[in-house]
């Protein structure tokens, strides 16, 4: 097994006893992202709309640190404080992504990390690298 932990000054930097992305071989584990900004470390200002385009700003610099992209993702979990803020994920969600589109959950919660609204943590599977001589 080859193991590397991920890092990117692109994405928030970890609040907690855990990093951004472990890559195991070909997977990629991210990290919840929430609306944080990067460079000043506090939540975006705005409405939701604003703040899931930030978490999904987040984890695509993560995606990027590995190697990859958003298209690499094949389990996206959404969760959220208040479902009837899905239409907006499914809407914003659509200009990040295009078909296939990977498998998602979306679970409503009662609290997440610093009141945000959003939060969202994604599995990554990179393609073989191809070597030529």
């Amino acid at each position: 097994m080859n193991k590397e932990i991920i890092q990117t000054p692109k994405a928030p930097q970890a609040i907690g006893t855990y990093s951004q992305a472990v890559k195991v071989d070909q997977t990629v584990y991210l990290s919840g992202q929430i609306p944080l900004d990067p460079d000043t470390m506090e939540i975006v200002e705005g409405d939701i709309a604003v703040q899931i385009r930030r978490v999904f700003d987040n984890l695509k610099a993560v995606t990027e640190a590995a190697g990859g992209n958003l298209s690499h993702i094949v389990k996206l979990n959404v969760f959220l404080t208040d479902l009837t803020h899905f239409p907006v994920v499914n809407d914003i969600m659509a200009e990040y992504f295009a078909e296939p589109f990977p498998a998602r959950a979306a679970v409503g919660v009662s609290a997440l990390p610093k009141n945000v609204p959003v939060e969202m943590d994604a599995i990554m599977h990179l393609p073989e690298q191809e070597y030529t001589i």
